[in-house]
Protein backbone atom coordinates (compact mmCIF):
# COMPACT_ATOMS: atom_id res chain seq x y z
CA UNK A 1 0.00 0.00 0.00
CA UNK A 2 1.30 3.57 -0.89
CA UNK A 3 2.32 6.50 1.37
CA UNK A 4 -0.42 9.05 1.12
CA UNK A 5 0.75 12.30 2.03
CA UNK A 6 -0.98 16.11 1.73
CA UNK A 7 1.29 18.66 0.25
CA UNK A 8 0.07 22.16 1.31
CA UNK A 9 2.07 24.50 -0.53
CA UNK A 10 0.63 28.12 -1.94
CA UNK A 11 3.71 28.45 -4.53
CA UNK A 12 2.05 26.78 -7.40
CA UNK A 13 5.63 26.46 -9.22
CA UNK A 14 6.75 24.95 -6.29
CA UNK A 15 3.80 22.48 -5.36
CA UNK A 16 3.92 20.54 -8.99
CA UNK A 17 7.67 20.29 -8.54
CA UNK A 18 7.06 18.57 -5.10
CA UNK A 19 4.18 16.43 -6.72
CA UNK A 20 5.83 15.48 -9.24
CA UNK A 21 9.25 14.54 -7.13
CA UNK A 22 6.66 12.76 -4.48
CA UNK A 23 4.76 11.06 -7.27
CA UNK A 24 7.94 9.53 -9.06
CA UNK A 25 9.14 7.94 -5.90
CA UNK A 26 6.34 6.10 -5.73
CA UNK A 27 3.82 8.29 -2.81
CA UNK A 28 0.31 9.03 -3.52
CA UNK A 29 0.27 13.02 -3.22
CA UNK A 30 -2.82 15.50 -3.08
CA UNK A 31 -2.02 18.58 -3.35
CA UNK A 32 -3.76 22.41 -2.37
CA UNK A 33 -2.64 25.61 -1.72
CA UNK A 34 -4.68 26.93 0.94
CA UNK A 35 -5.20 25.92 4.56
CA UNK A 36 -8.80 25.85 4.22
CA UNK A 37 -8.69 23.46 1.55
CA UNK A 38 -6.25 21.35 3.31
CA UNK A 39 -8.50 21.37 6.04
CA UNK A 40 -11.29 19.98 4.41
CA UNK A 41 -8.85 17.09 2.84
CA UNK A 42 -7.55 16.11 6.13
CA UNK A 43 -11.83 15.30 6.88
CA UNK A 44 -12.32 13.50 3.89
CA UNK A 45 -9.34 10.93 3.57
CA UNK A 46 -6.62 9.72 5.83
CA UNK A 47 -2.83 10.95 5.11
CA UNK A 48 0.26 9.23 6.49
CA UNK A 49 2.28 12.62 6.30
CA UNK A 50 1.08 15.90 5.87
CA UNK A 51 3.97 18.39 4.04
CA UNK A 52 2.69 22.13 5.30
CA UNK A 53 4.19 25.64 4.06
CA UNK A 54 4.25 28.01 6.55
CA UNK A 55 3.20 31.38 4.45
CA UNK A 56 0.14 30.86 3.56
CA UNK A 57 -3.30 33.06 2.52
CA UNK A 58 -5.85 33.33 4.61
CA UNK A 59 -4.13 31.39 8.40
CA UNK A 60 -0.24 30.33 8.79
CA UNK A 61 0.58 26.68 8.36
CA UNK A 62 1.23 26.71 12.07
CA UNK A 63 -2.39 27.71 13.26
CA UNK A 64 -3.81 24.83 10.38
CA UNK A 65 -1.80 22.21 12.60
CA UNK A 66 -2.62 23.77 15.69
CA UNK A 67 -6.49 23.12 14.66
CA UNK A 68 -5.56 19.41 13.73
CA UNK A 69 -3.94 18.67 16.77
CA UNK A 70 -6.38 19.54 19.23
CA UNK A 71 -8.97 17.71 17.01
CA UNK A 72 -7.17 14.56 17.82
CA UNK A 73 -4.96 14.50 14.82
CA UNK A 74 -1.48 13.17 15.28
CA UNK A 75 -0.48 12.93 11.56
CA UNK A 76 3.38 13.26 11.16
CA UNK A 77 3.96 16.77 9.76
CA UNK A 78 6.94 18.21 8.27
CA UNK A 79 7.12 21.82 7.62
CA UNK A 80 8.55 23.47 5.05
CA UNK A 81 9.49 27.10 5.16
CA UNK A 82 11.57 30.14 4.37
CA UNK A 83 11.31 31.14 7.78
CA UNK A 84 15.04 31.21 9.48
CA UNK A 85 14.34 32.48 13.43
CA UNK A 86 14.59 30.81 15.91
CA UNK A 87 11.27 31.63 17.50
CA UNK A 88 9.68 30.11 14.37
CA UNK A 89 11.27 27.20 14.60
CA UNK A 90 10.45 26.57 18.28
CA UNK A 91 7.08 27.41 17.12
CA UNK A 92 6.67 24.98 14.73
CA UNK A 93 7.57 22.31 17.09
CA UNK A 94 5.44 23.29 19.84
CA UNK A 95 2.71 23.52 17.15
CA UNK A 96 3.14 19.33 16.95
CA UNK A 97 5.22 19.18 14.06
CA UNK A 98 7.92 16.48 13.66
CA UNK A 99 10.21 17.77 11.43
CA UNK A 100 11.19 21.39 9.82
CA UNK A 101 13.14 22.21 6.21
CA UNK A 102 14.22 25.55 5.69
CA UNK A 103 13.92 26.65 1.83
CA UNK A 104 15.59 25.88 -0.53
CA UNK A 105 14.47 22.54 -0.50
CA UNK A 106 16.82 19.70 -1.08
CA UNK A 107 14.64 17.29 -2.46
CA UNK A 108 17.09 14.07 -1.52
CA UNK A 109 17.44 15.56 1.69
CA UNK A 110 13.39 16.07 2.14
CA UNK A 111 13.06 12.60 0.94
CA UNK A 112 15.70 11.13 3.60
CA UNK A 113 13.48 12.67 6.01
CA UNK A 114 10.07 11.75 5.07
CA UNK A 115 11.84 8.03 5.18
CA UNK A 116 13.27 8.64 8.68
CA UNK A 117 9.59 9.95 10.05
CA UNK A 118 7.87 7.39 8.56
CA UNK A 119 10.28 4.58 10.29
CA UNK A 120 10.00 6.47 13.60
CA UNK A 121 5.87 6.34 13.05
CA UNK A 122 5.74 2.89 12.19
CA UNK A 123 7.45 2.27 15.49
CA UNK A 124 4.82 3.30 17.33
CA UNK A 125 1.56 1.71 15.11
CA UNK A 126 1.46 -1.20 17.95
CA UNK A 127 0.46 0.02 20.93
CA UNK A 128 0.24 -2.03 24.49
CA UNK A 129 -2.94 -1.09 26.44
CA UNK A 130 -2.80 -3.66 29.33
CA UNK A 131 -3.43 -6.87 28.17
CA UNK A 132 -4.14 -6.03 24.50
CA UNK A 133 -1.88 -5.06 21.56
CA UNK A 134 -3.57 -2.19 19.22
CA UNK A 135 -2.19 -1.66 15.33
CA UNK A 136 -3.17 1.25 14.57
CA UNK A 137 -1.98 0.86 10.81
CA UNK A 138 -3.93 -2.45 10.50
CA UNK A 139 -7.05 -1.14 12.49
CA UNK A 140 -7.12 -4.19 14.68
CA UNK A 141 -7.43 -5.25 18.41
CA UNK A 142 -5.35 -8.39 19.38
CA UNK A 143 -5.10 -10.10 22.65
CA UNK A 144 -2.77 -12.65 22.80
CA UNK A 145 -1.63 -12.72 18.97
CA UNK A 146 -5.26 -13.48 18.10
CA UNK A 147 -7.60 -10.63 16.77
CA UNK A 148 -11.21 -9.51 18.15
CA UNK A 149 -13.86 -9.18 16.23
CA UNK A 150 -14.29 -5.57 17.00
CA UNK A 151 -14.91 -2.81 13.80
CA UNK A 152 -12.43 -0.50 11.61
CA UNK A 153 -14.66 2.30 13.23
CA UNK A 154 -14.45 1.24 16.73
CA UNK A 155 -10.79 0.68 16.33
CA UNK A 156 -10.65 3.93 15.51
CA UNK A 157 -12.60 5.39 18.03
CA UNK A 158 -9.85 3.78 20.55
CA UNK A 159 -7.36 5.22 18.93
CA UNK A 160 -8.24 8.61 18.82
CA UNK A 161 -9.37 8.26 22.25
CA UNK A 162 -6.15 6.67 23.53
CA UNK A 163 -4.16 9.50 21.50
CA UNK A 164 -6.06 12.29 23.49
CA UNK A 165 -4.35 11.11 26.57
CA UNK A 166 -7.58 12.12 29.23
CA UNK A 167 -8.15 14.67 27.69
CA UNK A 168 -12.34 15.01 26.68
CA UNK A 169 -13.10 14.57 23.10
CA UNK A 170 -15.82 15.46 21.56
CA UNK A 171 -18.73 13.73 19.86
CA UNK A 172 -18.21 16.49 17.06
CA UNK A 173 -14.34 15.72 16.83
CA UNK A 174 -15.34 11.72 16.81
CA UNK A 175 -17.99 11.90 14.21
CA UNK A 176 -15.55 14.10 11.72
CA UNK A 177 -12.86 11.73 11.99
CA UNK A 178 -14.71 8.51 12.00
CA UNK A 179 -17.40 9.42 8.89
CA UNK A 180 -16.10 10.45 5.80
CA UNK A 181 -17.94 13.81 4.19
CA UNK A 182 -21.63 12.90 3.16
CA UNK A 183 -21.78 9.96 5.06
CA UNK A 184 -24.54 9.79 7.74
CA UNK A 185 -22.87 10.06 11.25
CA UNK A 186 -25.54 9.80 14.19
CA UNK A 187 -25.38 10.22 17.90
CA UNK A 188 -26.52 6.31 18.23
CA UNK A 189 -24.27 4.54 15.69
CA UNK A 190 -20.92 6.61 17.74
CA UNK A 191 -22.63 4.58 20.92
CA UNK A 192 -23.17 1.40 19.36
CA UNK A 193 -19.06 1.66 18.31
CA UNK A 194 -18.71 2.47 22.35
CA UNK A 195 -20.87 -0.01 23.66
CA UNK A 196 -18.34 -2.58 21.51
CA UNK A 197 -15.17 -1.10 23.09
CA UNK A 198 -16.52 -1.30 26.29
CA UNK A 199 -16.78 -4.55 26.13
CA UNK A 200 -13.05 -5.12 26.65
CA UNK A 201 -12.41 -2.03 27.98
CA UNK A 202 -15.10 -1.60 30.46
CA UNK A 203 -13.44 1.45 32.94
CA UNK A 204 -11.57 2.92 30.69
CA UNK A 205 -14.07 5.08 28.45
CA UNK A 206 -15.89 7.69 30.15
CA UNK A 207 -19.30 9.35 28.43
CA UNK A 208 -18.73 13.27 29.78
CA UNK A 209 -21.89 14.24 29.76
CA UNK A 210 -23.46 16.59 26.67
CA UNK A 211 -19.36 16.73 25.35
CA UNK A 212 -18.05 13.38 24.52
CA UNK A 213 -15.89 10.53 25.71
CA UNK A 214 -12.77 10.23 27.30
CA UNK A 215 -9.99 7.68 27.96
CA UNK A 216 -9.02 6.78 31.73
CA UNK A 217 -5.99 4.80 32.19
Amino acid sequence: MSIKILLLEDDKLFNETLQDFLEEEGFEVDTVLDPYSALDLTYKHPYDLYLFDVNLPYENGFDLLKKLRESGDVTPTIFLTSREDKASLTQGFETGADDYMKKPIDLDELLLRIGALLRRQARKDRVNIGAYVLDIVAKTLYLQDEALEVTQKAVELLVLLVEAKGEVVSSEIIKNRLWAAGQHASDGSLRVYVTQLKKYFPDNIVNVRGIGYKWVS
